[in-house]
C-alpha cells in the first residue's frame, strides 16, 4: 500500500518503521550473504550504536567498508541485514562493557536520548531486532536442537523435528482517550520527572486489538470508552514490539488510578499539556495529531 494514500500518511514514516527509509533499504532476510563483508556497519552495544567521530562538535558517521579495525574477532553475531543505498548493510553485536576502539563514540538508540537522524535510528532499530532474534533463536523451542536459517527468510528450522519459527513480534496497544478539549494521560514511576504518556499494554492470548484497548483502559484507570478508532502502528525494537495506536472518546465512569501499574493518571487540557513522550514515538504522534478533535 502506498503510504501517501493512507488517511494518515505520516504514520508509516515514523522512525523504526521500515517505510521510513523510503526504499533506501532492502532486507536480505538472512539469505546467502556476500562472501566479502564490506558495506555499511551498524555496530550495536546494548541500546547504543557505535559510530565514527568526525569532528570535536558531536559530528559522526556510520562506518563503511570492511569491519572496522579493533572489532575483528570481538563482535558476534554478524548479520547481513540487506542493502542500504545499494551497498551491503551489516549488523554486529559488541559485547556489553567491551572497550570501544579509539575514534568511535556511543550514540543512544533510545528515542528520548538519541541524537541520531531518523534514518540512522531506523537502521539501528533493524539491527537491534535482527541481533535479538539471532541470539534468542539458536535452539529449537520444541526439542532444543540447534536451528538453521531458512533460505530467503528470517525464520529458523530445526533439523531434528522440522519445527519452523520466525521473529517473535509482540503486539501492544496504545490509546489516546479524549473528552472535549481534554485528554487522559498517565504516568509511570520510572519515567522522566513530570512526564506523562498514554495508556498502553500488551495484547493477551486470544484477545482482539479492540478488546485489549478496552481492557487496558478499564484496568489502568477504571473508565469506559467509546468510538474506538485505529490510527497507525509503529515497530518498536526494545526488543520486539509492534505498537498499534488508537483514539477513543471517554464514555463514563470515575477515574480510578491502578497504583500497581501507574504512579498517576489525570485529565489535561490540550492547551496546557505536561512533558510528553519523545517526538519519535507513536504516543507523541497520537497526541500531536489527534489530541484536538477534528
Amino acid at each position: 500500500m502506498n503510504p501517501n494514500s493512507s488517511p494518515h500518511p505520516l504514520a508509516a514514516h515514523l522512525p523504526f518503521n521500515r517505510e521510513s527509509l523510503a526504499g533506501q533499504f532492502l532486507p536480505a532476510k538472512n539469505g546467502d550473504p556476500p562472501a566479502d563483508q564490506r558495506g555499511t556497519w551498524l555496530l550495536v552495544q546494548e541500546n547504543a550504536l557505535l559510530v565514527f567521530e568526525t569532528d570535536g562538535e558531536g559530528g559522526w558517521r556510520l562506518p563503511h567498508g570492511p569491519l572496522p579495525e579493533g572489532f575483528d574477532g570481538k563482535v558476534t553475531p554478524i548479520i547481513h541485514l540487506g542493502t542500504y543505498q545499494g551497498a551491503p548493510c551489516w549488523a554486529a553485536a559488541v559485547p556489553a562493557g567491551a572497550r570501544i576502539p579509539p575514534g568511535f563514540q556511543r550514540e543512544s538508540l533510545l528515542p528520548a536520548q538519541t541524537r541520531l537522524t531518523d534514518t540512522v535510528l531506523s537502521l539501528g532499530g533493524l539491527a537491534l531486532q535482527a541481533i535479538h532474534w539471532e541470539t534468542t533463536s539458536l535452539h529449537c523451542p520444541r526439542c532444543g536442537a540447534k536451528t538453521s536459517h531458512i533460505p530467503g527468510e528470517w525464520g529458523k528450522r530445526c533439523p531434528e523435528c522440522a519445527y519452523e519459527h520466525y521473529p517473535h513480534l509482540h503486539p501492544a496497544v496504545i490509546v489516546l482517550v479524549r473528552e472535549g478539549d481534554r485528554v487522559l494521560l498517565t504516568r509511570k514511576s520510572f519515567w522522566a520527572k513530570g512526564r506523562y504518556g498514554l495508556i498502553a499494554g500488551f495484547v493477551d492470548v486470544g484477545e482482539s486489538l479492540e478488546g485489549a484497548v478496552q481492557r487496558e483502559v478499564q484496568e489502568e484507570v477504571g473508565v469506559e470508552i467509546r468510538d474506538l478508532q485505529y490510527v497507525a502502528s509503529q515497530y518498536w525494537p526494545f526488543p520486539s514490539q509492534l505498537m498499534v495506536g488508537f483514539t477513543a472518546v471517554y464514555s463514563h465512569g470515575v477515574l480510578q488510578v491502578n497504583r500497581h501499574e501507574l504512579e498517576d493518571a489525570c485529565w489535561f487540557s490540550v492547551h496546557n499539556l505536561p512533558d510528553l513522550p519523545p517526538r519519535l514515538s507513536i504516543a507523541r504522534f497520537l497526541i500531536d495529531h489527534f489530541a484536538v478533535p477534528r
